[in-house]
């Protein structure tokens, strides 16, 4: 899966050194085991999936994280996302809206030894903002825009990725805040579950895609 990614344009030692690391098959069914480490989407519980592995390496790649970065994650789902962030980042703080799936991945971070993740289970789209700001922010559902919510709780400087885009296909975006100014680059098309929330879309209209 890693020398996958590194032929993919993968070049972040780091990110490659944490996935190589973390088991993914933990993260998954064991129906699913077979299929873990292959370069494609995985469902989990709740109708949610485990993104393809190339998109996690991407997002987390465009996250330039630091030791002392602290790191906010809209999505928990399996939790996979979550261990390479405290693998690269000094604290991340991760929201979940399905309390069975927010339950299950703390469980197997918790026994993964991982000290420095602090969880919520809650509305993502309004971000966690008692604890902001945060150096960097990635949202793994999809938004029609980028929650003002989130935007608010990114440090200066600070980096934020993000799908956004309609209920089919999004662009994945990286924000960055640099002198109080915003850069937004596009990295992919990508195509995520939605991110149902107030900033995000709602319940009735949400849809199941991949990511």
């Amino acid at each position: 899966m890693v020398q996958h990614l590194a032929a993919q344009g993968i070049t972040d030692k780091n990110v490659l050194h944490a996935m190589q690391r973390i088991p993914r098959h933990l993260f998954v069914a064991n129906s699913l085991w077979d299929q873990a480490y292959a370069d494609h989407p995985l469902p989990i519980e709740q109708n949610q999936t485990i993104s393809q592995p190339y998109i996690v390496a991407l997002m987390t790649q465009a996250l330039q994280l630091q030791k002392s970065d602290r790191v906010l994650e809209i999505g928990t789902g399996s939790g996979y996302q979550t261990a390479i962030l405290a693998e690269l980042a000094g604290q991340v703080y991760t929201i979940e809206r399905f309390p069975q799936l927010s339950q299950k991945a703390q469980r197997l971070l918790r026994e993964a030894g991982y000290t420095n993740i602090r969880y919520r289970v809650g509305d993502g789209s309004l971000g966690w903002p008692e604890e902001a700001p945060f150096d960097k922010i990635i949202v793994t559902a999809a938004a029609p825009e980028v929650p003002s919510s989130l935007l608010a709780q990114l440090a200066d400087p600070g980096r934020m990725v993000i799908p956004v885009g309609g209920r089919q296909v999004q662009t994945l975006l990286l924000i960055r805040r640099e002198n109080q100014e915003l850069f937004k680059e596009e990295l992919c098309a990508c195509s995520f579950l939605p991110l149902v929330g107030k900033e995000g879309w709602p319940e009735e209209e949400s849809i199941e895609s991949r990511s």
